[in-house]
């Protein structure tokens, strides 16, 4: 939605916005566009009288603005259905989609076209650090954005990537996940392949054959699909993979041919075959492998994806969004693949509505034991929480029986007592990773903050 702000703002709208409340680093990034956020939501919000309203998926009935919106008859539409109308209609449209890894590799996808030359325009869901932006609109071809599975409005309840009508397609991934709008894991997969449906026969999906659930998805599709992954006989194969501690590099083979070596700044397997995928769709549409490699090379990372925050007196304090006991375990690795050898805590807060619920209890205890020292916060509270306590993740349980696996863990009630409690523990070496799709609580700053007060700067 922020991205589409500014997307409408660079075409000459006036856009306003409102939100329950607003947190780094959108707050921020819209902040500096000069874009009004008002909050919280409230009626009087839409007294300006706007010629359209864009209705955001975590929008319900209810919703004050909503039920004026409606009462009044003004003209609405959702972020996905007037992403395609104003600005991808008519361009090649290379869209990111699958569980995991979309954001990341979207944003390498259009760094690679912009060090190319070939001025895309892009949305993506974070701010891509090589832009400074979650977006551009430029004078190329190709269209980038990053697909998400999650629903587009109240109003309608299918996917928001089926609204961008793709000639190319990445699928990174495909799990169960976003519990509140499938059922079930072949709700999603039916998803995913109704997008892999709408790519044209003279399109292309580059797909990673590392899951069975990403091969189903794709074995319909009436286009080309190349598979990408660390199997030999894949169709882009990952080898001689180089983890150090401020770089990773590897080699891969094209059709069993060299293709070209590369290496990036980011940490972790996942981020390896994120910027593989990207590399082979940037090779469908003729950029060439060097240019590949050199802006690969170049590339930075996506605000709240293992981002670094601060390092204050030897302790390193990380930021990712992840929020899918997958994407933790495999964030967790990347950080035992980097610090190696230092104590490493996982901070979590369970906020996005798959952690919230149990259906993933027994695997988040799996992913967070690979860290050292877990604190875990309360089961994050929505005001207009519909959610059974029967189905809400019980934090309690985790904790025990990741103590009685020999990883200390402890649960404390949310970010201020998590700052007051851990910062005295921390020591030089340490390597703090927080994790959140949210502001939770304003640790990221708090934290630091509390770090230099007991220590100095």
């Amino acid at each position: 939605m922020a991205s589409l702000a500014g997307m409408l703002q660079a075409r000459g709208y006036e856009v306003r916005g409102s939100d329950a409340a607003a947190y780094p680093p959108m707050s921020d990034f819209l902040g500096g566009l000069g874009i009004r956020v008002m909050q919280p939501f409230a009626a009087s919000n839409l007294d300006w009288q706007p010629d359209l309203v864009v209705v955001g998926n975590a929008i319900s009935r209810g919703n004050p603005e909503v039920e004026l919106m409606l009462d009044r008859r003004m003209a609405f539409t959702s972020m996905a259905e007037l992403v395609y109308r104003e600005f991808v209609r008519g361009r090649q449209s290379l869209v990111v989609a699958g569980t995991h890894g979309k954001t990341t590799t979207t944003s390498m996808l259009a760094w690679i076209f912009s060090v190319a030359g070939r001025e895309p325009s892009f949305v993506i869901g974070g701010i891509a650090e090589n832009f400074g932006s979650s977006f551009a609109v430029a004078g190329g071809s190709e269209f980038i954005i990053e697909g998400d599975e999650y629903d587009t409005a109240f109003f309608d309840k299918g996917p928001k990537f089926m609204h961008y009508f793709p000639d190319a397609v990445i699928l990174t991934s495909v799990e169960f996940d976003h519990a509140d709008i499938y059922s079930d894991l072949g709700a999603v997969k039916t998803a995913f392949k109704r997008l892999v449906n709408l790519v044209p026969r003279r399109g292309v999906i580059v797909a990673w054959d590392g899951h069975a659930n990403v091969k189903e998805c794709t074995a319909g599709a009436l286009c080309p699909v190349e598979n990408y992954g660390f199997g030999v006989e894949s169709s882009w194969s990952i080898c001689d993979v180089q983890f150090s501690p401020q770089r990773t590099r590897w080699k891969v083979m094209r059709e069993g041919r060299p293709f070209v070596e590369f290496e990036t700044t980011l940490a972790g397997d996942y981020n390896v075959l994120n910027a593989t995928a990207a590399a082979a769709l940037a090779s469908h549409y003729g950029i060439a492998p060097e240019k590949i490699a050199e802006a690969l090379a170049s590339f930075r990372c996506v605000r709240r994806r293992l981002e670094v925050i601060a390092e204050v007196k030897g302790v390193t304090i990380i930021d990712d969004f992840a929020h899918h006991p997958t994407a933790i375990a495999a964030t967790l690795r990347a950080l035992r693949e980097r610090y190696q050898g230092r104590r490493l805590w996982a901070v979590l807060e369970p906020r996005s509505n798959t952690l919230r619920r149990n259906v993933f209890q027994h695997e988040l205890v799996e992913s967070l034991a690979r860290a050292d020292q877990v604190v875990l916060a309360g089961v994050f509270f929505k005001t207009t929480d519909k959610l059974d306590p029967r189905e809400r993740l019980d934090v309690d349980a985790v904790v025990r029986e990741l103590n009685s696996r020999g990883v200390q863990a402890r649960q404390l009630a949310g970010a201020d007592e998590i700052v007051e409690s851990v910062a005295p523990k921390l020591r030089a070496g340490d390597v703090v990773a927080i994790f959140s799709n949210g502001g939770f609580g304003g640790i990221f700053e708090k934290l630091p903050a509390k770090l230099h007060a007991l220590h100095g700067r």
